[in-house]
């Protein structure tokens, strides 16, 4: 009896440990991935790239065109988009000529390049680095930044500041102040914070110039909604700005038509209809979708982006370091570790993409140089194949492979260099 009861239990946890067992969740490359590993085997630059795809891209842009409402302009944010070619392509696309610039290299990059476009800062900057921005700025006229470029202030003190610069270099600044609508990362948290600004603007009327507010909602929708829905956060949060609006057009300093009034972002300007208080929305991110914007509203946007690096050594099996046959083990009990894949690179902000199933391993380690990559038997990749990874997020991802690789229906388009971060000029040490 005890006999049985035994082979019953064996037989219990052996079913128990059948059912435990990880799928084989891998899969070869589809139809669009292995057009792509095709291209990059037959002309790509054997190393890691960050790849474009602008049919995804063009079409993520009629998408985000026909999602502004009425009366709203969009403004498209740099630092997502960080490519002189990138941003042509987008402004073309969307009919937008609007900009937002979060860093000095990139506003003197775009002034000089894209001289009609209209810059609004999209967070203070130190009164040293808009000093800079002048410095570096081009003497053709081409660009006006007394029409064309507005500085974001979020305190007096930093407007005193940009007020001493304005006289020291002879010219008037543009100013939009920052206002918090709920995000609570800094600006003016009251409507009549608004009024010393404005009293300190309306006496430097050959220096300071007031442009508008910018209020970004990105917490609009992670409130865990237990404490507050997504519909309760927008209500709350435009409320806010509209009362802050409504303090700025009192003090008469400008025709309220003529007044930026930006905010929103990639997670949130679909909310913003027509009764916002908005005039502009901010929106780059969603034009390329990497994974942090995997969201209900953005379900529509296609991946346009994505990491393509060669495979350095394609191996049978997985076999650790030390003398336990831990490897063999694990890949036993689990299919989707019997093939092991040394890629160029790794370590990047980003997720796999495809072939499917494709998985790290927390045990040898993760690599910058030399990444380990484990799958099933089903993923056929071979050496000097590709795999592909989305950004988890654009604006630093994209600035990290050298020259972006456009490409359109299995072909190169181009390369477009990124903008640079920056480069001073002085001696060595």
């Amino acid at each position: 009896m005890q006999r049985r009861h035994f082979l019953y239990a064996l037989i219990a946890a052996g079913t128990g440990s059948l059912l435990l067992r990880p799928a084989d969740r891998g899969a070869p490359h589809d139809g669009y991935f292995a057009a792509l590993n095709r291209l990059l085997r037959d002309q790509g630059p054997g190393r890691p790239v960050l790849v474009v795809d602008l049919a995804r891209l063009e079409r993520n842009c009629e998408r985000l065109a026909r999602s502004i409402a009425p009366g709203k302009d969009l403004r498209i944010v740099a630092k997502s988009l960080p490519s002189i070619a990138l941003l042509e392509q987008v402004l073309r696309a969307t009919g937008s000529r609007r900009v937002m610039g979060f860093h000095q290299p990139f506003l003197n990059a775009l002034a000089s390049s894209l001289p009609q476009t209209d810059l609004l800062l999209g967070k203070p900057m130190p009164v040293r680095a808009a000093e800079q921005f002048y410095r570096k700025l081009a003497n053709d006229g081409a660009f006006d930044p007394r029409r064309q470029l507005q500085w974001l202030i979020d305190t007096p003190q930093r407007l005193a500041q940009y007020t001493q610069l304005a006289r020291t270099l002879g010219t008037r600044l543009r100013i939009n102040l920052e206002i918090d609508v709920g995000l609570h990362r800094g600006g003016l948290t009251e409507p009549q914070q608004l009024d010393a600004l404005l009293v300190q603007i309306a006496a430097e009327p050959a220096h300071l110039e007031f442009a508008g507010l910018m209020g970004y909602d990105a917490h609009i929708g992670k409130v865990p909604p237990l404490l507050e829905s997504r519909a309760r956060s927008l209500e709350r949060s435009s409320a806010i700005y509209r009362n802050f609006a409504e303090q700025a057009r009192a003090h008469g300093l400008a025709a309220p038509e003529t007044l930026t009034l930006n905010g929103a972002g990639s997670p949130t300007f679909r909310l913003h209809g027509p009764d916002s208080p908005l005039n502009e929305v901010a929106v780059g991110s969603a034009l390329l979708k990497p994974t942090d914007f995997d969201l209900d509203l953005l379900a529509d946007f296609e991946p346009a982006a994505f990491i393509a690096t060669p495979v350095l050594k394609a191996l049978d099996g997985l076999h650790l370091p030390g003398p336990a046959p831990l490897g063999e083990m694990w890949a036993l009990w689990d299919r989707n570790r019997r093939r092991s894949f040394f890629i160029y690179g790794g370590k990047w902000m980003a997720r796999f993409a495809s072939p499917t199933g494709l998985l790290e391993n927390p045990l040898f380690g993760t690599s910058s140089n030399q990444a380990i990559v484990n799958a099933s038997a089903a993923v056929d990749l071979a050496v000097d194949d590709y795999l592909f990874l989305r950004p988890t997020q654009s604006e630093a991802v994209l600035l990290q492979f050298g020259d972006l690789l456009a490409v359109r229906d299995e072909a190169i388009a181009g390369w477009w260099p990124v903008l640079s971060p920056g480069h001073e000029s002085g001696p060595a040490t």
